[in-house]
């Protein structure tokens, strides 16, 4: 038996997320210096993304140009793209609306006023439009080139026009072709030109340039207008979603979220994104577009150039979860290699799907296959350096010790690296993360009878031994294969200890 007595471990239980905010004494063990299309899960540790299918073979229109709106309505994708507007269920696209032009991006808003569910959209150069799933009615007499839809109690209101974008407007109730003051329509200015209409909790909100108001009541009779700040606004309106119970949205000073606004004067409460703030500076707002998972209570934020290639364009996720050490916070992801023109997420068929518009003139499904339609997917993590509690001992690495669950063959790879990654200090080669013959998934070669466990979802234990030594000591984990996505919950180090510098 070998002497294990000198044999000292270093449980890693991952959660945290991607930090670069603190230093290497101060970072928590299961925090991540890189999380590179690995997301923080729900149900504990780091989960590789899915990746994303073509929502229809067929590209809108039979046109490579961008994609300018995704939305979805009655279990179909509206999309819209230079001076048309498609409707399709994912094979084929059928025009419903021509003849706009200078469009920008759209915006879009279902409503069912008079017992028949309409859509409604705008793009900031056209009179808005509603569409009843057979006919398309130009709103005429509404604003002439208002860039946000919302409806609210009863009201279609609109807002970004270009004479004056100060102005929010409102039809008549029960009625979007009416905007005559005497049948209850009117409007509200504020005082910084406005980026996104948002309904929520009763409330209608309005993210401007450097504040923010909300709009309660019912009717024009008593409809009111409050402030929510003056001190921050809104630095993109495609930045804003609703989440779990509140909003979320791109100030200034990183992601915010309105509860956290309105009670700016707590000393607790302000961003929620401090821990990734290098992310968010000087970002490019050229397309910026983001998107819900409502069943990962996930907000992913994208910000690709227009010249930039696809696989090198960047995003962030944040995730909604409980911690390793308890209680609800933000943990967040980079996200890179997805190019998105536009986003968008809801319910086709009971089922959520998540959309985004490419500058290829398709429509991509995200949470849907193993790579990017067909490009294997970069995926990095990286642990902080390990100095186990003592960064004064060497540490003589033995092995490593993973926890994870996968969804098929695993082929990743791993690397330790000592004394964060100096060049004097013999670094070894990468490892491959083998999958362990307990699992059993259908259709998977390994998974054999006798040795798998019926309804195992994953190995509980992998082992790996390792060679080398030092200071300090990182794990870095690289998943490029284009495999089903793995989920690394932890790991264990077992080192002896060495000289003392």
């Amino acid at each position: 038996m070998p002497d294990t007595s000198l044999l000292s471990p270093f449980v890693v239980k991952l959660g945290g997320g991607l930090m670069l905010d603190k230093d290497a004494f101060t970072l928590p063990p299961g925090a991540a210096t890189q999380l590179q299309n690995f997301e923080p899960d729900i149900n504990g540790g780091y989960r590789r993304i899915n990746g994303f299918t073509k929502y229809d073979s067929n590209q809108v229109g039979g046109s490579s140009a961008t994609i300018l709106g995704v939305h979805i309505y009655k279990n179909q994708v509206i999309a819209s793209q230079g001076t048309a507007v498609y409707k399709g269920s994912g094979s084929g696209w059928t025009s419903i609306d021509t003849g706009r032009t200078s469009a920008g991006r759209y915006d879009f808003a279902n409503f069912n006023f008079n017992n028949t569910e309409k859509v409604i959209w705008c793009d900031g150069a056209n009179s808005p439009s509603s569409y009843d799933n057979s006919s398309v009615t130009d709103l005429s007499s509404a604003p002439s080139d208002p860039e946000f839809v919302a409806i609210f109690k009863n009201h279609v209101f609109f807002s970004g026009m270009s004479t004056n974008p100060q102005e929010v407007v409102f039809s008549a109730p029960f009625d979007e072709t009416d905007y005559t003051a005497a049948n209850g329509a009117g409007s509200v200015r504020v005082d910084s030109a406005v980026k996104k209409l948002k309904v929520f909790r009763d409330r209608l909100f309005i993210f401007c340039e450097d504040s923010i108001f909300f709009l309660a009541g019912s009717s024009v009779a008593d409809f009111q207008l409050q402030p929510v700040t003056r001190n921050i606004g809104c630095v993109d309106g495609f930045s804003v979603q609703e989440i779990a119970g509140d909003i979320v949205y791109l100030a200034p000073d990183g992601l915010r979220t309105i509860a956290g606004t309105e009670k700016i004067g707590d000393v607790e409460l302000g961003t929620v994104s401090k821990q990734i703030q290098p992310r968010l500076d000087n970002i490019s707002t050229e397309r910026l577009s983001s998107v819900v998972i409502r069943n990962k209570t996930q907000y992913r934020l994208f910000f690709p150039t227009d010249s930039g290639a696809a696989a090198s364009q960047p995003g962030i996720m944040g995730v909604i979860k409980t911690g390793v050490e308890g209680g609800m916070g933000w943990e967040y992801g980079d996200i890179k290699g997805i190019k998105p023109s536009y986003c968008t997420s809801g319910f086709i068929s009971g089922t959520e799907t998540v959309l985004h518009g490419g500058y290829d003139g398709y429509i991509y499904t995200q949470e849907s296959g193993d790579d990017f339609d067909g490009t294997d997917m970069s995926a990095v993590y990286r642990s902080p350096d390990f100095t186990m509690g003592d960064a004064g001992i060497r540490k003589l690495m033995q092995r490593i010790i993973w926890n994870y669950d996968n969804d098929g063959a695993v082929n990743s790879k791993f690397r330790i690296r000592y004394d964060f990654n100096s060049s004097d200090v013999p670094q070894p080669a990468e490892y491959d993360l083998t999958t362990g013959a307990a699992i059993a998934i259908y259709g998977f070669t390994t998974s054999t009878y006798g040795t798998a466990v019926y309804g195992s979802s994953g190995t509980p234990l992998v082992r790996q031994s390792v060679e080398g030594g030092g200071f300090t000591v990182a794990v870095r984990l690289d998943d490029t294969a284009g495999a089903a996505p793995i989920s690394i919950k932890g790991y264990q180090l077992e080192f002896t200890p060495g000289g003392r510098r």
